[in-house]
């Protein structure tokens, strides 16, 4: 039997090749990962929280980041790209690199079924070693549900589910809410 040679890359490597790449990849400690492609739910409910996200903290000390904008995560090693982030005041940028920054308050994550157990489990494992980072949203594109996970003290956090479509899910940051109605809005299922 031979044994499978996994290349490694050094995140130098990585991000010259991520410059000059068509489609984006995630690097997990030496490993380029090639992210799967989105779907239109999975675009029209992006689209829709960035729009209530970015209305509601137009005018505050906030800043709101859709899918393009990468996110070092040091401890794991990984760098990825959430949904959507959300920073507090002023962003954090790894290394001057006005691409990628280390200092989310909030992550919402859209699920796939292709990503939805990593999403839920190995990249929040990670996202949980971000000092600042104080909640994490999941959102179906399958169906009406959500998760919200809110730090409420070292290693420990508070688990909140969603699943009826007049419900809303109330983020911490800034006491706004997410109604699923407009979550869900022109979604299909």
């Amino acid at each position: 039997m031979q044994a499978t040679v996994i290349k490694t890359s050094s995140i130098e490597e990585y991000l010259k090749q991520e410059e000059k790449a068509e489609s984006k990849s995630e690097y997990i400690d030496g490993q380029i990962i090639p992210m799967t492609g989105g779907t239109i739910n999975h675009n029209q409910i992006v689209g829709n929280i960035y729009a209530e996200l970015h209305f509601a903290f137009k005018k505050l000390d906030y800043r709101v980041y859709v899918e393009n904008v990468r996110l070092w995560i040091p401890e794991k090693r990984i760098f990825t790209y959430p949904d959507i982030m959300v920073i507090k005041e002023e962003p954090i940028y790894y290394e001057n690199r006005k691409d990628t920054i280390v200092n989310p308050s909030l992550i919402i994550e859209v699920l796939s079924p292709s990503t939805q157990n990593y999403d839920k489990e190995g990249k929040f494992a990670a996202y949980r070693t971000i000092k600042t980072l104080q909640e994490y949203v999941l959102i179906s594109q399958t169906q009406i549900y959500g998760e919200k996970f809110v730090k409420i003290g070292n290693k420990q956090w508070l688990f909140q589910e969603y699943h009826q479509e007049d419900q809303q899910i109330e983020l911490e940051l800034n006491n706004m809410k997410l109604n699923f109605s407009d979550i869900y809005h022109k979604v299909e299922f």
